[in-house]
């Protein structure tokens, strides 16, 4: 594989929403099940999306934790002791979901706290490739650069898998699968977790 141009995203001025990490995470996530049980139609898709992404990368864009390589793929890195914006993702889920599926994904948010470490670490919140650049090694170049930075701190890094396809990248990179949180009839996420090296 070839190398990769890989960058921190910039701050722009403007919504979050409207930055080109959260239009490449717009496009991998297209297909992504977990993300499709919480917006079925492509018009709830494309129209809630952003502000999810925009909610799970917290402060990310901001602190020069979230990476983009080649304009091609987008990873959102959260430094230890940072979070997804709660308040952002509670309303958007109040506002939007449908409300047969409330229950299960208060329990997904709850099975969610449960699963991440207590001790300091990275979080990657969301990695993905638009599906026309996929296979190129993008989303490899986004995990070494995050994992560069996890290892120079002696920290471990975190993420949830919302994909078993996606598994086998992630074991590559020296993440292991710790359980699996499904609550009710929603798809799945794969936790996995990578020790300080």
């Amino acid at each position: 594989m070839p190398d990769h141009a890989v960058s921190i995203a910039e701050p722009l001025e403007g919504p979050v929403e409207r930055h080109p990490v959260i239009d490449t995470l717009t496009l991998a996530f297209s297909t992504d099940p977990a993300v499709r049980y919480l917006f079925p139609t492509a018009k709830t898709f494309l129209a809630n999306f952003p502000r999810l992404a925009t909610a799970m990368a917290g402060s990310a864009i901001a602190a020069g934790t979230a990476w983009s390589a080649d304009d091609g793929a987008a990873a959102l890195w959260l430094a230890p002791g940072e979070k997804p914006d709660g308040d952002a993702l509670g309303a958007l889920v109040m506002e939007t979901v449908a409300p047969e599926r409330l229950a299960v994904l208060l329990e997904l948010g709850e099975l969610m706290e449960q699963h991440h470490p207590d001790e300091p670490h990275w979080y990657l919140s969301m990695v993905g490739v638009d599906p026309s650049r996929q296979g190129q090694g993008l989303g490899g170049a986004l995990l070494k650069a995050g994992l560069r930075r996890a290892d120079a701190e002696g920290l471990p890094a975190y993420l949830e898998s919302s994909s078993p396809r996606n598994v086998p990248l992630y074991e590559r990179h020296g993440f292991e699968v710790t359980g699996l949180i499904k609550p009710g009839d929603h798809p799945g996420l794969i936790p996995m977790y990578r020790p300080a090296r």
